[in-house]
C-alpha cells in the first residue's frame, strides 16, 4: 500500500488560510535554534525588515497576546503597554507561549493558534506590499499581503518597534 504523501505546508496556519482562500507562498529553510527572523531572512535572502517575527507576550495579569514585529526590530514593552491600555507587558516563558499558541517557540505563527489571542502588528509591517510570516513550523515561513493579518486576525495596528 502506498504511503499518503502530505503536502509539507499543512499546518494549523496554512489550513486556516486554505480555509478563508488566502493565497501564500511557501518558504522552507533550514532552521537554526536562536536564529530568529534575522536568520530565516537571511537563508532566504529577504530584507529582515519584511521577515515578521510572532511574539507571544502577556501582559500584568498574564493574559496573552500576539505581537507581530520585524524581523530585524525589538518590541518597547512599555510602548506596547501604554497603547493597548495595560500597566505591563512581557514577553511568556517559551513553554507558556507554547501553551497559548500551540506552537513551538521558533515555529509559532499568529494563524491558527490553539487559543485565541488579541493580535497587535506593529503599524509599518502594514505599508509592505507583501511579507514573509512564520507558517507554524520551524524552518518554515509563508509569503502573505499583510493585511490579512487585519482581515483574519483582526489585529490592531501599534507603534512599538525600536531598532535592533
Amino acid at each position: 500500500m502506498a504511503k499518503k504523501s502530505i503536502h509539507t505546508s499543512e499546518t494549523p496556519a496554512t489550513q486556516l488560510l486554505r480555509a478563508h482562500r488566502i493565497p501564500f507562498t511557501e518558504h522552507p529553510y533550514e532552521y537554526m535554534e536562536h536564529g530568529g527572523a534575522q536568520r530565516g531572512a537571511e537563508m532566504l535572502g529577504l530584507d529582515p525588515f519584511t521577515v515578521i517575527k510572532t511574539l507571544v507576550m502577556q501582559d500584568q495579569d498574564a493574559k496573552p497576546l500576539i505581537v507581530l514585529m520585524h524581523g530585524n526590530r525589538t518590541v518597547s514593552t512599555k510602548n506596547l503597554a501604554r497603547q493597548i491600555g495595560a500597566k505591563s507587558v512581557e514577553p511568556c516563558k517559551p513553554e507558556v507561549a507554547q501553551r497559548h499558541s500551540g506552537y513551538m517557540v521558533g515555529g509559532t505563527s499568529p494563524f491558527g493558534t490553539r487559543r485565541e489571542m488579541p493580535v497587535y502588528v506593529e503599524s509599518t509591517i502594514l505599508e509592505l506590499p507583501g511579507i514573509v510570516i512564520n507558517g507554524g513550523r520551524r524552518g518554515y515561513l509563508i509569503g502573505i499581503d499583510p493585511q490579512v493579518c487585519v482581515a483574519l486576525l483582526a489585529a490592531r495596528p501599534v507603534q512599538c518597534a525600536l531598532a535592533e
